[in-house]
């Protein structure tokens, strides 16, 4: 460092009265001293460049700061105020190095910039190597869609209960995002259940082929989970004796509309719920305590999708209420008008659902 020490008495003039529109060409000398030998230099002397640096290298044209920018951002001991000075910089392509990597941002220069500046440099920030959970708050807090599916995917990321929460009821409405939370080592069996609880099922399904093995088995848990505790409660029944009626009546080619009006009309729960699982392609289970439930719209949309007549559909109503209740003509009739009412294409996305929620 010879060079160096021997040039720095005469700089600090040079920088104070220098020609300011050679400012620029001096900031790049001075830098070039500085990267001959850095691991030989001690604080006072990083001080010393920072000091000079600081002032001269705003009036470097733009390619001049992009690469000192990128030079700098590589180094652990890099002029610390030069290198703030970069992060703050509008233009990305010299802010964006130092945020992806400096060492020598601290987590308090990076949660300023964050509230301070755009999209880009919260951006940059997502790809550094390690994000503590206080810069990533502010990044779920204010960034958009590319920003946080960038640091969800990036696994030395860490994130707050309320941040991770935040994550995921985003991911509600992106599927990009679902399947990078869910592919997270850190990310728990509570947030799994509550990632696939708001999740459409080709992205479960989806997800469920892409993460490791233990994961997959967490995800059939946790949606075993939500299933159980989405379905309203009710009896169990046994329906082995009614399955295999039902399975005499498919085999026998007897299996259809008439048979389920007759199992209806006489109030024969069980045969009536099998029919309607065989015919439908839904479990019983699931569809004992849809039915089972506190109202009878899963019965219209059943209606709909398998073309039943409204005869077949008032009886299967009239077995929701039991044999011990009467519904009043007015009730019927707001079921008849709901029920024509009531779109196929509506009702086969709601029974797409009913199906495919056992096939995770």
């Amino acid at each position: 460092m010879t060079a160096a020490t021997s040039l720095i008495p005469g700089l600090d003039a040079i920088v104070k009265r220098g020609d300011p529109r050679r400012r620029g060409e001096i900031a790049r000398a001075i830098a070039g001293l500085f990267f001959q030998d850095p691991t030989r230099l001690g604080p006072e002397l990083i001080d010393l460049f920072d000091d000079l640096l600081i002032d001269l290298v705003p009036h470097a044209e733009l390619a001049s700061r992009i690469d000192l920018a990128e030079r700098f951002s590589r180094l652990n001991n890099a002029p610390p105020h030069l290198v703030n000075q970069f992060a703050r910089e509008n233009e990305i392509m010299v802010a964006g190095p130092v945020l992806r990597r400096s060492p020598v941002l601290d987590d308090a220069a990076l949660v300023e910039i964050a509230r301070l500046k755009g999209q880009g440099h919260l951006l940059a920030m997502t790809e550094r190597p390690v994000l503590p959970a206080v810069v990533t708050d502010v990044l779920v807090e204010r960034g958009d869609r590319d920003v946080v599916r960038r640091a969800a995917g990036n696994a030395g990321a860490m994130f707050s209960p309320g941040s991770y929460s935040e994550l995921i009821k985003r991911a509600a409405q992106d599927g990009v995002l679902t399947l990078k939370i869910g592919q997270r080592s850190d990310l728990s069996g509570e947030h799994l259940k509550e990632l696939l609880n708001g999740t459409l099922d080709v992205i479960r399904r989806r997800l469920s082929s892409v993460v490791n093995p233990v994961r997959q088995v967490e995800i059939k848990r946790a949606m075993a989970a939500i299933e159980e505790a989405a379905l309203p409660p009710g009896p169990r029944r046994d329906f082995s004796a009614a399955q295999r009626t039902v399975l005499t009546l498919h085999r026998e080619g007897h299996l259809g509309e008439s048979a389920l009006l007759g199992f209806a009309k006489a109030h024969k729960y069980e045969e009536s719920i099998a029919s309607l699982s065989a015919m439908a392609g839904i479990r019983i289970s699931i569809l004992d305590r849809l039915i089972g439930g506190d109202r009878y719209d899963p019965i219209l949309i059943l209606g709909r999708v398998l073309n039943l007549g409204w005869p077949t559909v008032r009886a299967l109503i009239l077995l929701w209420y039991g044999p011990n209740r009467t519904p009043a003509d007015a009730d019927i009739e707001a079921a008849r008008m709901n029920f024509t009412r009531l779109m196929p294409t509506t009702a086969e996305r709601v029974v797409n659902f009913w199906r495919n929620r056992q096939t995770i």
